[in-house]
């Protein structure tokens, strides 16, 4: 790699569990950082602390899960209840869509439940 710049996509293809960005500006790289278990900005600011001391958990995805995952935090012991409300003009605009990937699925019921909220 010639730069920083150009190493980006490998770091986010890598997926690192800590990534030390160890440079003069880290903003501009991290704002770049889509993947990684935790980030580590400047030089004064060693994995160790962030594990141990400053907040940030050492439990975090490992093997290239940071694509994927998050490390644990609070979120993770919180129970959540996602809901939906749909009006006539919304089921009839996104309603042929549930049908056709219902049916495509091989769920009849599911899609005649919207087919016939769309007559």
């Amino acid at each position: 790699m010639r730069d920083f710049e150009e190493a980006m996509p490998l770091v986010n293809r890598l997926a690192a569990e800590h990534l030390e960005l160890a440079v003069d500006d880290p903003d501009a790289l991290f704002a770049k950082v889509r993947h990684a278990g935790s980030v580590f900005l400047g030089r004064m600011t060693p994995e160790a602390v962030g594990d141990y001391v400053a907040g940030p958990n050492h439990v975090l995805p490992t093997g290239r899960r940071a694509r994927f995952s998050s490390g644990l935090s609070v979120l993770d012991f919180m129970k959540r209840t996602s809901f939906l409300s749909l009006d006539a003009a919304a089921i009839g605009a996104i309603g042929p869509a549930a049908v056709a990937l219902a049916e495509a699925e091989g769920l009849p019921a599911h899609a005649a439940s919207v087919a016939l909220r769309l007559k």
